[in-house]
């Protein structure tokens, strides 16, 4: 039986502020075996903005509604919800994140009005020079996507860097408003209690290439195979595995105060998907093996020399769009890089 009766997935955006309407803001949601669908700001009353588009003030108050429901919900959101452990070193930090949030938002108030992250980064907001951190910083949990930035890698393609600094006040806004009622994963427990909503943080990359687009906007594609996957995984029972992954002791105690993306294996540094991989043989080109003539090894990327373990080519996707920003799938794009072209760059 499934554990949630309804998922949501969000592709955020740390852009402008929490007043603006931003066309990068998407929110899914899927309701028992039903597809997932759009949610519209025409579904909110009273209209959170005055534009067609969220807010992320205005997705804040829709979750606290929603989670204060009777209903019990899966949210994913895809930015980081703490930081590495260097971190909480360089400032002397406890490493507790309830606490870590409160010091947070005092020196990137990023969830006031009219304010941008890059007024905190500036100066002219916060006092985010008390609170910096250093872009080869990386969480256990990135190092083990393959792909993912470090939280504090801005201003480069594919970064969550921006998404992050905007998106943590207002975790701490909904985790005030609603307590106990909602379970932060893993920060609360690796297990979730029967009957409560929780809210994870997740990366699409993951997940975006087991679903067909269908003409979505690559936002909308985001957000819609983030609720897409909840829901899969939360109906054939293959979820209750990725809210456990195979971490050792330490690492544990390592991600109750960094977080864990929900998806990502444990002891393995690759990508995890619930399941078989939905896309028929017949109807995906052959991924690409490259020889010592094209790069030296068959496991390195042709762009970086990011070296790929265990013998296979598991992350190439997600890592040819979070660290190389593209858009076209990596085995389109190599045979263009071979023939001496440059794919087009998202």
């Amino acid at each position: 039986m499934p554990a949630f009766s309804r998922v949501i997935g969000i592709d955020y955006s740390g852009a402008e502020t929490p007043n603006a309407g931003l066309k990068g803001l998407r929110v899914y949601l899927a309701e028992g075996d039903l597809p997932p669908r759009e949610v519209s700001l025409g579904e909110v009353s009273p209209p959170s903005s005055p534009r067609k588009y969220w807010t992320r003030k205005g997705v804040a108050e829709w979750l606290v509604k929603r989670l204060g429901e009777d209903v019990p919900t899966l949210v994913g959101i895809d930015h980081g919800f703490s930081f590495p452990l260097p971190y909480f070193e360089a400032h002397g930090l406890a490493h507790d994140w309830p606490t870590f949030l409160d010091d947070f938002q005092r020196h990137w108030p990023t969830d006031e009005d009219h304010t941008y992250v890059d007024f905190v980064r500036d100066g002219t907001a916060g006092n985010g020079a008390a609170r910096i951190g250093n872009a080869r910083w990386r969480r256990l949990t990135e190092q083990r996507a393959g792909g993912a930035k470090s939280v504090f890698h801005f201003d480069v393609p594919g970064s969550v860097a921006k998404s992050t600094h905007a998106g943590i006040p207002w975790l701490r806004f909904i985790r005030q408003r609603l307590g106990a009622h909602v379970h932060f994963w893993p920060f609360d427990g690796w297990d979730i209690p029967a009957g409560r909503s929780a809210i994870a943080e997740v990366y699409p990359a993951l997940w975006s290439r087991d679903f067909a687009n269908e003409g979505r906007t690559g936002d909308q594609h985001d957000a819609f195979s983030i609720a897409a996957w909840l829901s899969r995984a939360n109906r054939d029972g293959s979820l209750a595995a990725f809210l456990s992954p195979d971490l050792s002791p330490s690492e544990r105690t390592q991600a109750e105060v960094e977080g864990w993306i929900l998806g990502v294996q444990g002891s393995t540094p690759s990508l995890s998907r619930a399941g078989p991989q939905r896309p028929k043989a017949s109807t995906v080109a052959t991924r690409p093996t490259l020889n010592a003539s094209d790069s030296g090894s068959t496991k390195v990327c042709p762009e970086c020399g990011h070296v790929f373990r265990g013998g296979t080519w598991g992350g190439i996707d997600a890592h040819w769009k979070a660290v190389h920003g593209q858009i076209m799938p990596y085995e389109v794009a190599w045979p263009i890089i071979k023939a001496g072209g440059k794919p087009s760059a998202k």
